[in-house]
């Protein structure tokens, strides 16, 4: 079979490269994918947002199913675009993608249905708003409505920062118009846990619970980024807490998607906080996580590919979805300067043998061949270990063995997970 994946990180590196592993497909394109997912696949340069380019290549390529990977393209409605010419798709439509497309709507549903999340208010006016917070909880979350490439969440720890956070988003446009509608949410407390969750819109799978690291410095200090590495499974995250979220959140979401006649089908990530008064939601993701995928999809069994058909053709709950019992821990190699400015365009040296899989989220190919920086995150060194002090060791001896001009990691990636399993022990 001919499939094409849209994308162009990390994420889509990592999928690309577990679904290399299955025997059905024949041919794998990415749209537009990037220096280093072109050793991989098939790289077509055409936009992720691109609905119409994407659906024209599907047509005359012939491809047979599709796998839309990013949210932008499919809160555009890219799998609307490509099932109107009935090209099956891995992803939600586009009126399911709205609950991370808003803010403003995923909050609305968890409060109608009774789903543990932070208690919040929403505003389009900014007058109201910095009077809301005259008087609000310190230390509070403000969030812009829309996308905003995973940063459109600012902690203010001050009644200063909160305000300042409100004119950036609602006055300055720092996101753009995401920042139109905000959310000003309580500040919750407690280990975070993200659950990426196959769904066919009755059934629900959740795979190996990972913990990421946004923060950009050691210690989790620094400015919030889309993520510097993480780890698999997070050990916060026990079978208790895993069945209540089953009966609390996972379940209750899908059924109160259905009942919004917003059937979700694809990959549904739960952004969790394990707080004093039990698992709440922080966010949802309408498709998988950025770089939680590349410590869970190294960790999965079963192949990729059917599991994505089970979820178009409805018939997960048909399938055995299995996970290894080890860990894995991902380290982002960044351009030093990232989440702001940085320079690009050095050659990255990766040597063969190493103990690790590469996935590329930021490499462009020169005109010789040669792999080049071109974004913040560059690169996830993912190791897959026995035991996660293991799986930790691994990783960082590969990053040490690879080498381009101002690379950046933290040095404490897992150090936290650790810490929980020592003090289990």
């Amino acid at each position: 079979m001919k499939v094409m994946v849209i994308g162009s990180g990390g994420r889509e590196h990592t999928i690309i490269k577990s679904l290399k592993k299955s025997p059905e497909i024949t041919e794998l394109y990415a749209l537009p994918g990037n220096g280093g997912i072109a050793r991989d696949a098939v790289c077509v340069n055409i936009k992720a947002t691109d609905l119409e380019g994407a659906v024209k290549f599907a047509k005359s390529s012939g491809i047979d199913y599709a796998v839309v990977a990013p949210d932008d393209p499919l809160v555009l409605g890219m799998v609307d675009a490509l099932n109107a010419e009935g090209i099956p798709c891995f992803g939600p439509n586009k009126n399911a993608a709205i609950i991370e497309g808003s803010k403003v709507f995923s909050k609305n549903l968890m409060k109608k249905y009774g789903i543990p999340t932070a208690s919040y208010e929403t505003f389009s006016d900014k007058e109201e708003a910095l009077s809301y917070l005259d008087t609000a909880a310190i230390p509070t979350v403000v969030k812009a409505d829309g996308l905003a490439l995973g940063k459109g969440v600012i902690i203010a720890n001050t009644r200063e920062e909160a305000k300042a956070a409100v004119v950036s988003m609602m006055e300055d446009k720092m996101f753009g118009e995401s920042g139109s509608n905000i959310v000003i949410e309580e500040f919750l407390t407690g280990p975070e846990v993200s659950v990426l969750s196959f769904t066919d819109g009755k059934a629900v799978v959740p795979m190996i619970s990972s913990m990421d690291h946004k923060r950009a410095l050691d210690g989790d200090n620094g400015l919030n980024t889309g993520g510097m590495g993480t780890i698999a499974p997070n050990p916060y995250y026990t079978e208790d807490i895993a069945k209540q979220c089953m009966e609390e959140i996972f379940l209750p979401t899908i059924n109160a998607m259905n009942a919004e006649g917003r059937t979700f089908k694809g990959c549904l990530y739960f952004g969790l906080m394990l707080t004093p008064n039990g698992p709440k939601v922080i966010e949802y993701n309408c498709r998988f996580g950025d770089p939680e995928t590349q410590v869970v999809l190294p960790l999965l069994e079963t192949d990729l590919f059917e599991i994505m058909r089970a979820v178009t053709e409805e018939r997960l709950s048909e399938i055995e979805v299995k996970f290894s019992e080890k860990s894995a821990c991902c380290v982002i190699m960044a351009s030093h300067g990232y989440p702001q400015k940085y320079e690009t365009g050095f050659e990255i040296t990766i040597p063969e043998g190493l103990d690790a899989e590469v996935f590329v989220a930021g490499g462009k190919l020169s005109d010789e061949g040669k792999l080049l920086t071109s974004g913040g995150r560059v690169l996830g060194i993912t190791a897959v270990g026995d035991g996660l002090p293991n799986a930790i060791e691994k990783s960082y001896a590969a990053v040490r063995q690879i080498h381009f001009e101002n690379a950046y990691s933290r040095s404490d990636i897992g150090a936290k997970a650790l810490a929980a399993l020592k003090q289990e022990a």
